[in-house]
């Protein structure tokens, strides 16, 4: 009796059990219809399609990603042919047409295979179960699998088997970031899905299994294994016969070429990174010409491939239209698939701007009321600064004695540029309309920069600059850069004083004015109006040239962007030429104009040694005045009666140096001020000067000039000195250094002390 009761038993539980199932069913399948789907079904952000980016002209330049990183397409019903669902069937979810959702037999055989092996062999999800996983991510645990698959079951219940396939497909992710089929077809076959064949659509099929892996553009035979295997995966399952996969198997698979970023890369992606809260997924039009844009990329790689022996490897180049503000062009490197330096962005990094920044100190002098002619004098100058002396060199290494402002700005004379800045507001000053032109990596306070601001002690961006640039073309009206194609005005601002920026960009297009320095045949000087101004950074890191003209202005700079400094290469030399030659490209094309000079502004004839009316007519030269100012008279005792100009005594040792090449045109005021023997006084350096070693120059260029009121001899047990055709010059070395000098008798001396430190 006992077994027949334990018998009994069991068959009441199994019945229970099997009652309490079928219960579990009907309520599962009364309750089903009442869980919510996962909202990113619905969720258009999901199946966002690409950005494309067009030109100015509405050409496509790129297809930038969505949200999500992928590019995606719309698929439609129609696009999807049966070679495509046969191929994703067979490697997915052969059983798709006959489940509710979870296919029990694959769930079984997992499971089987699991226990077996200890690790998954094969999956079990259905072509619903992963476009659920799609449309909601979550952690990859045993609950999720449930979750899935209770959705999965729910999705069937609401749509149909069409609808849902087709969501997979225009969903799964293909690999490089190709999401969805129309995206896949087109990036590797740069085909429609309709137009793919079977072999094409098995191909595709296989790799959503593992995207990276079965990469074909990097592991092509594990894609064409995988291809293979779904074909006969097809015939196996009867959905193909012998001759199709034959023909399938032996088509050869020729992948499109991967699309490269060729056109205008750096330009599209500060296009994007300016606009990364886009509403709409309408196709961007952009300012870029891509003419233009290849003119400037040929010219930049000719120009370096002549200059590589002097290690100059990159360069950047901006182009802006002026009225409107458009970057019409922006070479960020030469190579954009350079493995290491590509990619870098030359124009949005920051470097020393050199001597670029220095019509900006000179358009303070003349908002100050200085006029062009004005006189300035161009001798060894020592500045006070809190942190020490400034004496700030040429160039050259020479001086001019007394120059006007024009010459000073066109020949990009250092000394003058400090002397004009430090008269008109100094480094605050400056500091405040850099910052109005939008030069905003100039960060530091105006104590870290000094004097030194307008000789390129900080960091500016090219585009940056350029747009101030624009602005002087703009006459004082401040644009924004603007990168998206709109007929809305972009809004402006007057931040500088209209006449005064006509009179920079008169002093910058005259190339009678600069050929002291660059001479008359220079590759500055094009065959119609220019103004254009070079800078170079200490030791030749960064090469600069800026040109404007009313219609565009273009930023160049040349470089290496892992800082190293390039062999005895200025801006004239580097950089000019290919400003040259882009704004000969924008002239034949499109033309330039002159700079209309303002209603206000008059010429008359100025002694160029005084900036005064000349003495003698012959000895005149014509210059302009803003406000309708004339020159101010000669004075009385400015010249001798043969007109021979009378200097002041501060030019006493310039006077006297090998850099005089005025010849009997001057002399000093007074001859009895002149020094004699026997009454030696060391001018520089002063006792207690303070000096710090640049860790940007090298070492021979760390040296100061020791200058005394009669020829003398020097000696310093510390510093090596060595002599100059201007005299003796000390290498500075860090410590406390005495020096000593003698007359030219032996007779008489004196002594002084500096002090150097690293900075």
């Amino acid at each position: 009796m006992a077994p027949r009761r334990r018998w009994d038993s069991f068959r009441r539980r199994a019945f229970a059990t099997l009652l309490s199932l079928f219960a579990l069913a009907i309520l599962g399948r009364l309750l089903l219809p009442l869980l919510p789907l996962p909202k990113g079904l619905a969720d258009p952000a999901v199946t966002q399609p690409p950005l494309e980016i067009l030109d100015r002209h509405g050409a496509s330049l790129r297809l930038a990603p969505a949200t999500n990183g992928l590019i995606t397409r719309p698929l439609a019903e129609a696009d999807v042919p049966r070679s495509v669902i046969l191929a994703t069937l067979a490697a997915e979810d052969a059983r798709f047409f006959h489940h509710p959702g979870v296919d029990p037999l694959a769930t079984v055989r997992a499971l089987g295979q699991w226990i077996r092996h200890g690790r998954v062999i094969s999956g079990a999800s259905t072509v619903s179960q992963q476009l659920i996983k799609l449309a909601q991510p979550r952690p990859r645990t045993l609950r999720t699998k449930l979750v899935e698959a209770v959705l999965a079951l729910r999705l069937e219940t609401a749509w149909d088997k069409d609808r849902i396939l087709r969501a997979y497909l225009g969903r799964i992710d293909y690999g490089n970031r190709c999401a969805g089929l129309t995206a896949a077809a087109q990036h590797y076959f740069a085909k429609a899905p309709a137009e793919l064949s079977l072999a094409e659509a098995a191909f595709l099929a296989g790799l959503p299994q593992a995207p990276s892996r079965l990469n074909p553009r990097v592991r092509f035979p594990r894609a064409k294994a995988r291809q293979e295997w779904i074909l006969r995966r097809c015939r196996d399952l009867d959905w193909i016969n012998e001759d199709t996969l034959a023909t399938a198997l032996a088509e050869p698979i020729h992948l499109a070429r991967a699309p490269v970023h060729s056109v205008a890369p750096h330009f599209i992606e500060f296009v994007l990174a300016s606009h990364r809260a886009i509403a709409t997924r309408e196709p961007l039009r952009t300012t870029l010409d891509p003419a233009l844009q290849r003119e400037c990329e040929d010219i930049v790689r000719t120009q370096l491939a002549a200059i590589r022996d002097r290690n100059a490897h990159e360069a950047s180049v901006v182009v802006l239209h002026n009225p409107s503000g458009e970057l019409l062009a922006m070479v960020g490197s030469p190579d954009w698939s350079h493995p290491t330096h590509g990619q870098v962005n030359g124009a949005l990094a920051r470097r020393s701007p050199g001597s670029a920044l220095k019509p900006f100190a000179y358009l303070l002098a003349f908002m100050d009321g200085a006029q062009a002619g004005e006189i300035t004098p161009d001798i060894r100058t020592t500045f006070p600064t809190p942190t020490g002396r400034f004496e700030p060199a040429n160039y050259d290494r020479h001086f001019r004695g007394p120059v006007s402002l024009r010459r000073a700005l066109a020949n990009s004379l250092n000394i003058p540029a400090v002397r004009i800045l430090d008269e008109h507001g100094g480094a605050p000053r400056l500091l405040q309309i850099l910052h109005a032109l939008g030069l905003s990596t100039l960060d530091r306070g105006p104590e870290h920069y000094g004097l030194g601001l307008t000789l390129g002690d900080g960091e500016v961006r090219l585009l940056d600059l350029a747009n101030a640039y624009a602005t002087l073309a703009r006459r004082g009206l401040h644009r924004p850069v603007i990168v998206r194609n709109s007929t809305a005005p972009a809004p402006t601002r007057q931040v500088l004083p209209p006449d005064e920026c006509w009179l920079i960009a008169d002093i910058l297009a005259d190339p009678t004015a600069r050929a002291d320095a660059f001479g008359l045949s220079s590759v500055l000087n094009t065959p119609f109006p220019l103004a254009c101004k070079t800078g170079t950074s200490s030791a030749f890191r960064d090469n600069w040239a800026f040109g404007f003209t009313p219609e565009f202005t273009v930023g160049v700079w040349i470089g290496n962007f892992d800082g190293s400094p390039m062999t005895d290469i200025s801006g004239v030399t580097g950089a000019a030429p290919i400003l040259r030659q882009v704004f000969e490209f924008l002239h034949e094309h499109h033309g330039t104009g002159d700079f209309t000079p303002p209603a206000n502004v008059v010429s008359a004839m100025i002694d160029p040694l005084t900036g005064r009316t000349p003495h003698s007519a012959a000895l005149g030269q014509s210059e302009v005045f803003l406000h309708g100012q004339r020159p101010a008279p000669a004075q009385p005792d400015a010249h001798d009666s043969d007109g021979t100009v009378r200097l002041p005594l501060l030019y006493r040792d310039w006077f006297q140096s090998a850099d005089n090449r005025l010849g009997h045109r001057v002399r000093l005021a007074h001859a009895e001020d002149r020094p004699s023997l026997g009454n030696l006084r060391i001018l520089s350096p002063q006792p207690g000067s303070v000096y710090f070693l640049d860790p940007d120059l090298p070492a021979d260029a760390q040296r100061i000039r020791l200058n005394a009121s009669e020829a003398a001899a020097w000696s310093c047990p510390t510093l090596k000195l060595e002599t100059h055709p201007n005299g003796f010059q000390a290498f500075l070395s860090v410590g406390r250094h005495h020096l000593r000098a003698v007359d030219g008798t032996g007779t008489v001396s004196a002594e002084t002390w500096i002090e150097v430190r690293r900075r």
